[in-house]
């Protein structure tokens, strides 16, 4: 494991160059035009060039269709919408009809490896309660972790015909305790415990004997990247026993929890790891070495510095990473992020390249969980969604090209004063308007 630098500093396991205050972005660009759901014409990429590359790269345009919706959306779930390493399955809690405030939750399995997606609903004779969490595993059964007092229940479930099954597997004496992103392996799921001083990882699926205790951790923990195809290798934030900034750092569980540092950027920065794609290496990040949290990239086992592109500050929002382009084996630079946008109207899908260095805004479809989605070896995300036109449903978004700057044509988007962009060409009914910066933004729209 190889900590890198600040982009600018010097490069070198650990190096600890003194960041330096970055001026504020001048062409955030604009989200993509939403009408009903899906995917939908007119998305803008708002491409500024990286830190330290020097310059400011132009803006592309580019259109994505499809039907357009205009039903309600479904229930949102409260555990959020957990997918297998592979993409194959995906569990949620989801919500049987009823008045809002009194919806019974239960879980849910989607198939998404065949020809069409379908749900399959796994119901028990008792609601569960909003705070469990579901994980899928890869032979179709779902983890279920429930709080009873100050107990963690886990459960196996699987349907028999027209009920639903379940293996319990056992307790874990301890008031609070999350799952961690499920296993690449897709066999095992683990849990962690974070104390004050101490957190501990669990196995509390994949086990011979139920749930069992596999490391426990100096310091409080968070996060969890997963960094190998093996389930070995996890990526964990941690907080000294005492304070300080938090630092990633990975854990071998086959060396008994053996941690060793991953992420250090600057002495007293909080380096976070948000994603790793293990194929190519690329590792997606979050910092404040910079003077402020900032978005950034590396490359594992690299002594490249990392980078903080300005294309991916954008006022007023907040963009997280949630899915990595696999099987870029050696091209870390060439794989397709997908990155969820929240703002105060709701949240849409960017997508982004490190070597195109450009922002690629997309409107999300309708009854699109934020945040749940993954990519094919070809550049294709695939986004879960469901409303009430459509119970169990795949939006597929093919990753754009990046265009350079001197390929693109085309219109002025703000005009000589550089003021908001017109309502015709400015974001989605669910987007903010943008004020663009002096410097132009052009745009070419690319056929269908």
């Amino acid at each position: 494991m190889t900590a890198c630098a600040i982009e600018g500093g010097s490069a070198g396991a650990a190096a600890t160059a003194d960041p330096e205050a970055e001026p504020e972005p001048e062409e955030p660009g604009e989200p993509a035009r939403a009408d009903g759901s899906g995917l939908l014409p007119a998305s803008t990429a708002a491409g500024q060039a990286d830190e330290g590359n020097g310059g400011t790269e132009e803006a592309e345009a580019s259109s994505t269709v499809t039907d357009a919706r205009s039903h309600a959306d479904a229930p949102p779930p409260p555990g959020g919408f957990t997918l297998t390493a592979d993409g194959a399955y995906a569990a949620r809690l989801t919500a049987a009809p009823g008045p809002p405030g009194e919806r019974a939750w239960y879980p849910e399995r989607w198939t998404l490896d065949g020809p069409e997606p379908y749900a399959v609903p796994l119901p028990l004779d008792q609601p569960e309660e909003p705070d469990s969490e579901v994980s899928p595993l890869a032979d179709g059964r779902v983890l279920i972790r429930r709080r009873v007092a100050d107990r963690q229940m886990f459960s196996l479930l699987y349907p028999t015909g027209p009920g639903t099954g379940e293996l319990l597997l056992g307790a874990v004496g301890c008031a609070e305790m999350t799952l961690l992103p499920p296993s690449p392996d897709g066999r095992c799921v683990y849990a962690q415990a974070a104390g004050a001083d101490h957190t501990s990882l669990w196995l509390v699926a994949g086990g011979a004997f139920g749930p069992e205790e596999v490391a426990r951790i100096p310091g409080h923990c968070s996060g969890g990247v997963w960094l190998d195809r093996a389930g070995r290798m996890l990526a964990l934030d941690r907080q000294e026993p005492g304070g300080g900034p938090v630092k990633a750092v990975a854990v071998d569980l086959g060396r008994q929890g053996e941690v060793t540092p991953l992420l250090q950027i600057a002495p007293g920065s909080d380096d976070r790891l948000l994603l790793a794609e293990p194929d190519s290496g690329l590792l997606l990040l979050r910092s404040d070495a910079p003077g402020h949290d900032r978005l950034g990239w590396g490359v594992l086992g690299s002594c490249l510095p990392v980078r903080f592109p300005e294309c991916l500050r954008l006022p007023d929002v907040a963009v997280t990473p949630f899915a990595v382009q696999p099987g870029q084996m050696l091209m870390p630079e060439s794989c397709a992020v997908a990155l969820r946008i929240d703002g105060a109207p709701g949240s849409w899908v960017g997508v982004w390249r490190p070597a195109g260095r450009q922002l690629h805004q997309f409107a999300a479809p309708l009854g699109w969980v934020p945040g749940a989605g993954y990519w094919s070896r070809d550049g294709v995300l695939r986004l879960p969604y469901a409303n009430g036109a459509t119970p169990c449903g795949v939006a597929l978004l093919e990753a754009p090209e990046d265009v350079e700057p001197s390929a693109v044509t085309g219109r002025t988007g703000g005009g000589e004063g550089g003021g908001e962009p017109s309502a015709a060409d400015a974001a989605p009914a669910v987007c903010k308007p943008v004020p663009l910066g002096q410097a132009p933004l052009h745009g070419a729209a690319r056929p269908d």
